[in-house]
């Protein structure tokens, strides 16, 4: 029995590189990002000659949006990898000092807090042009639904911070312990 239960652990610890080309497909989708980035940022360019302050602000923010979403890739495919896949040898090349240090809960808190910000900014991108769409329906909805993200970031962050107060209560009463 014990080479049955050893074989099957083995392919269920294994198991886990089935999520490698996930993360390969999340670099493609970072390469998209970044060609969608070039053409917004070439399109910006070009009609800054003619446009007004609000559209100035409105190409800075759709460039900031799009750069906050390349930064949740980041976080993903790093952090992602690392937790459930393998380590990642950087050898000799920098590696972030973050990347090691985030364990699940910290990837969730940055995936949330990263879509917070691009709700964020989907509204104020919305705000800024209330005057040419005139449509307060369409704003009041993304208000919402950025309130509805803000408030799962806050229960988050309260039920890690009582989990974390939680285990750390639980390490101390087992130190006391004779």
């Amino acid at each position: 029995m014990n080479r049955i239960e050893y074989a099957i652990e083995t392919v269920v610890f294994h198991s886990r590189w089935i999520l490698a080309p996930f993360y390969l497909g999340l670099i493609v989708s970072l390469v998209l990002l970044l060609i969608h980035f070039i053409k917004q940022l070439i399109e910006f360019v070009v009609h800054i000659h003619v446009a007004e302050e609000a559209q100035v602000v409105l190409g800075v923010l759709g460039l900031i949006d799009v750069t906050f979403t390349a930064n949740l890739l980041i976080i993903v495919i790093f952090s992602g990898y690392e937790n459930f896949v393998s380590r990642i040898d950087a050898g000799k090349h920098d590696k972030p000092e973050w990347m090691a240090k985030v364990d699940f809960g910290g990837l969730k808190q940055k995936l949330i807090t990263s879509v917070v910000a691009i709700s964020a900014i989907q509204v104020l991108k919305a705000f800024m042009s209330l005057d040419k769409t005139a449509n307060t329906t369409v704003l009041a909805w993304l208000v919402g639904i950025h309130l509805t993200f803000l408030c799962s970031m806050l229960v988050l962050a309260i039920v890690d911070r009582l989990e974390t107060r939680s285990e750390t209560e639980s390490r101390r009463k087992a130190a006391q312990r004779p």
